[in-house]
């Protein structure tokens, strides 16, 4: 990648971080800020989309998402998660490795799928392990 490929890779790496803060935080209100009013939402139950859907996932979800590799492609990002969410019986899950994927238009998240696995988000989304941004970088 040349520097301004790596600007634009940098860019990305922005926006998906502050998205990991505010669902971490629970803030939806900084979360929609950062999501197109129409994003698409999707994972294992299906897609939906809108930014009230983002905003009802993250109060009812008390997910918490703590990044580890990140994979970059043009306008995408998949990041490995370890993941814990709230039960229904208000209690913690146990921590699973997840991946998403995030395409990011205009500095803002447009689409979030979730993934059981990495290498399930990085074929979906056309990428492989060689697409790994170093730790450096992130």
């Amino acid at each position: 990648m040349g520097p301004r490929e790596d600007m634009v890779v940098n860019d990305l790496l922005d926006v998906v971080r502050a998205w990991h803060d505010a669902v971490n935080r629970g803030d939806a209100d900084e979360l929609v800020a950062l999501s197109c009013e129409d994003i698409e939402i999707g994972g294992p139950r299906g897609t939906a989309t809108g930014s009230s859907i983002l905003r009802e996932w993250v109060g009812r979800a008390g997910i918490h998402l703590e990044p580890g590799r990140w994979f970059a492609g043009p306008n995408t990002i998949v990041v490995e998660q370890i993941a814990t969410w709230r039960t229904a019986e208000g209690g913690m899950t146990v921590p699973a490795t997840i991946a998403s994927s995030f395409r990011v238009e205009d500095g803002k998240v447009s689409r979030m799928v979730r993934f059981e696995s990495v290498e399930a988000a990085l074929a979906a989304n056309g990428l492989t392990t060689r697409d790994e941004i170093p730790q450096v970088a992130r």
